[in-house]
């Protein structure tokens, strides 16, 4: 197995391999897919220390060559994405190291570690009907934009891949499931498209948009119908796909 050490890691090549040699049989599951068929996360403390373990599920027949061949994978991703991010000044869990299992010329095993970090809300925790949520929505809006700013389009916007640190109302936010980025110039649409994961809620958009329209320098209104717009398409799609998923599960008797 190949193992890349990023220079902010905190734990050695041996270390390493041992945790990832008996990942199975250790540490605390934080995230585990259906059956182990998606990414599982692990909880892993190691000389004092904690830190999470991405196991990514084995991609399919012939991405396990394409990501040898032509593309790299969603380990190393993550790792030179966390690595990006810092450069740039946004928050993320440190990247310690990445590694990759080759077998006759196919991925068959990858791993991102990073440091674990604690935090309070994620994205998905906000509530407008308790006191001080708002302030918060519109900091990770600040947040948001920061990003754009940056020329960084996170493709993953979703509820929970921001970490939400409130450190008495100094919000501090981090990225985390970062294998789907891109770094480029981002125009006004490509911008409101980057919400449209985040919530189908009416108040909350209205919220996001009235401060990023401060930050853009464009009229509320208008950053309003774009943001709207696309989160509503985005939600009505999901909302149909899954009905027609649960509708063909029940017609072949999957429960």
């Amino acid at each position: 197995m190949k193992i890349f050490i990023s220079k902010y890691h905190k734990l050695s090549k041996k270390n390493i391999e041992e945790i990832l040699l008996n990942f199975n049989a250790i540490g605390q599951s934080f995230f585990a897919g259906k059956k182990h068929r998606r990414n599982h996360i692990k909880i892993i403390e190691k000389e004092g220390e904690k830190f999470n373990i991405k196991s990514f599920k084995q991609p399919n027949f012939i991405n396990r060559y394409v990501y040898v061949l032509f593309r790299e994978s969603k380990a190393e991703r993550s790792f030179k994405y966390a690595e990006k991010l810092i450069k740039k000044g946004i928050g993320t869990p440190k990247p310690i190291a990445f590694a990759e299992e080759v077998v006759k010329g196919a991925l068959t095993k990858s791993f991102y570690i990073s440091e674990h970090l604690d935090y309070d809300l994620t994205f998905r925790d906000l509530d407008l009907t308790i006191p001080g949520h708002e302030d918060i929505l519109r900091a990770f809006t600040r947040f948001t934009f920061k990003l754009h700013e940056n020329n960084i389009e996170f493709l993953d916007h979703s509820p929970g891949n921001t970490l939400i640190q409130l450190n008495n109302g100094d919000y501090k936010f981090y990225l985390v499931d970062l294998n789907r980025m891109n770094f480029k110039p981002l125009n006004f649409t490509e911008r409101m498209k980057n919400f449209a994961r985040l919530t189908p809620d009416n108040e909350k958009i209205e919220i996001m948009a009235d401060e990023y329209a401060e930050l853009i320098e464009k009229s509320e209104t208008e950053v309003f119908k774009k943001m709207w717009f696309f989160a509503h398409s985005f939600f009505v799609k999901r909302a149909k796909n899954r009905e027609l998923k649960q509708r063909f599960k029940n017609f072949v008797g999957i429960k």
